[in-house]
């Protein structure tokens, strides 16, 4: 008898992990079984995940990596929108982007030639600033 009722109490327990998109901790699916009236406790729902080797996913929370609003200049448009320059070094775009690592993010700066549509520079590093780099550069080969 009992030990049915812990493989149904792990039957639920999987249940709820697994439609939590791998996300809910004890505290969370104990609240979920204490809603289908279910009673048991945390440290119990605890122990019987540990045993089937389940444990939640901590997602991290994307950091917000752009100020548009500052008084800093910002310079004029340029392009105003000729986006197929005929010669090539005539026109470069830029863009940043970052990357989540097991390590925390790395940014990447990259300049592209907008006539080749080719990348002609590129900078990593472990953060984003105005400063020297951190890690290495590249130029590309045209």
């Amino acid at each position: 008898m009992r030990v049915q009722k812990r493989e149904k109490l792990k039957q639920q327990i999987n249940r709820i992990f697994i439609h939590s998109r791998r996300l809910y901790g004890s505290p969370k699916i104990t609240a979920a079984l204490k809603q289908e009236g279910v009673q048991v406790s945390e440290k119990t729902v605890a122990r019987r995940m540990k045993e089937m080797g389940l444990r939640s996913r901590t997602v991290k929370k994307t950091k917000a990596t752009t100020n548009s609003k500052h008084s800093l200049p910002v310079h004029e448009n340029l392009l105003n929108r000729q986006f197929r320059p005929q010669s090539l070094n005539k026109a470069w775009v830029t863009d940043i982007t970052y990357c989540p690592t097991d390590e925390g993010w790395l940014y990447l700066a990259s300049v592209m030639d907008l006539c080749s549509r080719k990348v002609v520079g590129f900078q990593m590093g472990e953060r984003m600033t105005k400063g020297r780099p951190t890690t290495s550069a590249g130029r590309s080969q045209a």
